[in-house]
């Protein structure tokens, strides 16, 4: 059986936004931001050989085996600019979506935990904490799925 969620209750609120996302896809922009980061630092890793280039002496005899470093970077690089370019717009789109699902809960406990665990990438234990009470993690993890499943 399928995690989808069910429609949003305030369909004023989204316009003609069928709400519907899996419980897979509200974790997959955790990754997705992990993916940008990694990516990002290997851009700047890749910048900085390429304009850490030595200089080359001219009127040396040259080996064939020599290649156009700075090209061979230039390359890589503009190739991992569109990559990137690509996955924060997807970012962008899936962050807007995951908002637009969570104003949707009505259960405000349900809604805090997700911010909790989706927007802000807290640990159950983390959570457990800022929302206090009588609530323990493993309590607040399985409302949270069992929303997720029923609210189909």
């Amino acid at each position: 059986m399928s995690k989808e969620v069910r429609k949003a209750d305030n369909v004023e609120d989204l316009g003609d936004f069928e709400c519907i996302m899996t419980a897979r896809e509200l974790k997959n922009l955790c990754y997705l931001k992990k993916e940008i980061k990694e990516q990002q630092r290997r851009l700047a890793e890749l910048e900085a050989a390429a304009t850490n280039c030595s200089i080359e002496i001219t009127g040396l005899p040259s080996s064939k085996g020599i290649s156009d470093r700075i090209g061979n970077y230039t390359a890589q690089i503009a190739d991992l600019r569109a990559l990137l370019d690509l996955n924060i717009e997807k970012s962008f789109y899936e962050w807007n979506r995951l908002i637009r699902y969570i104003g949707s809960v009505a259960d405000p406990l349900i809604r805090q935990i997700m911010i909790y665990r989706f927007e802000n990438h807290m640990s159950w234990q983390q959570i457990e904490r800022a929302i206090g009470g009588n609530n323990k993690a493993e309590s607040l993890r399985k409302k949270l799925y069992r929303y997720l499943k029923i609210s189909m």
